[in-house]
C-alpha cells in the first residue's frame, strides 16, 4: 500500500473519491444490466467484466495524465482543437446514426464506438485555459483575444449542439464560467451569451433534432398533456425513486431497472436511489460536492493562471454534468442523454472523465511539489 501511495501524487481526497465512485459504479451497473444482458443473450457478469476493464483502462489513463506535468497540456490543447473540429464535422456527416443523432464514430476493426463530444469537452476547456492565461496582458483586446476565444466557443458549441444539445449547453456554461474567471469584460461575455442564444434558437427551431428537443421540453413542461409513451422514462424514474423510500430495497432488488430504457447509464441515479434509498442518493450528492470543494482548493492554491483555469474548467464540467444527470433522474429537468461521471456505464465517457481527473491531479501534484520545495529551502536557510 505504501508503495502505491508513493507513486500516486496529488490530492489524496480526489483519489479516494475516484475509488468510491468506481465501487458504486460496479455495484450499480451489475445490478442494472440484467435486461440488457438478456437482450444480448449473454450473462450480466460478462457486461460487468467489460465495464470493469474499461474502468481499469480509465484508472491507467488517470495515472498517466497525473504524472504528466500539467503545463504540457497547454501545447497539447492546440493539437486537440485541430483534431476535434474536423472530427465533430465528420461525426455529423458520417457518424453512427442513433435516435436521430450522429454522436459516435465507429473505430475500424474494433467494434468500439467513440463519442467525439467527450474529446471536444476536454479540448475546448484546455484551449480556453491556455488562451485566457496567455492573453491576460491584453485580455480586453478584441482582435487578439476576444475573437479567437469567442470563435472557438461558438464553433464547438454549434457542432455539438446539432446532435447533442444538453452536452453543448453544459460545455457552453463551463466556458462562460472560465471567461468570468479569466477576467473577460462583462460586455464581451454578454456578446458571447447573445451569440450562444442565437445559435441555440437556430438549433432548437431549425436543427435536425428540432422535433426531439421540442417534444422533450413539452413533455417536461406539460406531462399531463402528452402520450404515456413520451413520458415513459421520467415516469418510471419517479416510480423507482418513490418506491426506494428512505433506506431503499437493497442491492440488486430494483424492479424499475426492467422498465427503464437505460438504467445503467442515463438513469443510473434513479436505480441507485431505488436500491439504496434517499441515503444512497444523498451520499452521491455529497461525494460530488466534496469533489468540487477539493477542486476549488486546488484552484485557489495554483501558482499559475493556466493551472487554476484548467482545474476550474474541468471540475465545473464534471460537477455540472453530474448534477444535470441527477436532476433529470429526479424530474427536475427534461430527459437528456448525459451520463453520471465515473458511475454510468460507458466507454469514451469513462476514459475522458478519467483523463480529466488525472489533469486535475496533475495540477494538485505540482502544487504539492512546490510546497515541499519551499519547505526544503526554508529548512536549508534555517540550518545555515
Amino acid at each position: 500500500m505504501d508503495r502505491i501511495l508513493s507513486r500516486t501524487k496529488g490530492d489524496r481526497w480526489i483519489w479516494l473519491i475516484v475509488i468510491m465512485l468506481s465501487v458504486i459504479s460496479l455495484l450499480a451497473v451489475y445490478s442494472s444490466t440484467g435486461t440488457l444482458a438478456y437482450k444480448r443473450g449473454v450473462g450480466a457478469e460478462s457486461i460487468l467484466m467489460k465495464h470493469l476493464f474499461m474502468m481499469i483502462g480509465g484508472v491507467a489513463l488517470m495515472y498517466i495524465s497525473h504524472k504528466l506535468d500539467y503545463r504540457y497540456y497547454a501545447g497539447i490543447s492546440k493539437l486537440l482543437m485541430l483534431i476535434t473540429i474536423p472530427l465533430l464535422l465528420y461525426t455529423l456527416l458520417f457518424g453512427s446514426h442513433v435516435n436521430d443523432a450522429s454522436r459516435w464514430i465507429v473505430i475500424p476493426g474494433t467494434g468500439f464506438t467513440f463519442q467525439t463530444s467527450d474529446l471536444a469537452k476536454l479540448a475546448l476547456i484546455t484551449y480556453l485555459a491556455r488562451t485566457l492565461s496567455r492573453k491576460q496582458e491584453n485580455i480586453k483586446d478584441v482582435k487578439q483575444s476576444f475573437i479567437p476565444i469567442m470563435g472557438s466557443v461558438c464553433v464547438v458549441f454549434i457542432l455539438i449542439a446539432l446532435a447533442n444539445l444538453s452536452t453543448a449547453l453544459m460545455l457552453f456554461g463551463v466556458s462562460i464560467l472560465l471567461l468570468i474567471i479569466g477576467r473577460i469584460s462583462v460586455k464581451q461575455i454578454a456578446v458571447v451569451c447573445l451569440a450562444g442564444a442565437v445559435l441555440l434558437t437556430g438549433v432548437v427551431l431549425l436543427g435536425p433534432r428540432r422535433k426531439t428537443y421540442i417534444s422533450r421540453i413539452n413533455t417536461y413542461m406539460h406531462p399531463e398533456k402528452v402520450d404515456v409513451d413520451k413520458s415513459f422514462q421520467s415516469d418510471h424514474a419517479k416510480i423507482a425513486i418513490a418506491t426506494g423510500g428512505v433506506f431503499g430495497k437493497g442491492p440488486g432488488n430494483s424492479t424499475e431497472r426492467n422498465f427503464l430504457p437505460h438504467p445503467y447509464s442515463d438513469f443510473i441515479y434513479a436505480t441507485i436511489i431505488e436500491e439504496y434509498g434517499l441515503f444512497g442518493g444523498f451520499a452521491i450528492i455529497v461525494i460530488y460536492l466534496f469533489l468540487l470543494y477539493r477542486c476549488i482548493k486546488i484552484v485557489t492554491k495554483a501558482p499559475k493562471a493556466f493551472g487554476a483555469l484548467l482545474a476550474a474548467g474541468l471540475s465545473f464540467s464534471l460537477t455540472i454534468q453530474a448534477f444535470a444527470n441527477m436532476a433529470v433522474a429526479v424530474g427536475l429537468g427534461p430527459v437528456t442523454g448525459v451520463p453520471l461521471p465515473l458511475v454510468s456505464m460507458g466507454g469514451t465517457s469513462i476514459l475522458f472523465t478519467s483523463v480529466a481527473f488525472g489533469i486535475i491531479l496533475s495540477v494538485s501534484r505540482h502544487i504539492d511539489e512546490n510546497e515541499e520545495n519551499k519547505k526544503v529551502v526554508v529548512g536549508q536557510i534555517i540550518e545555515a
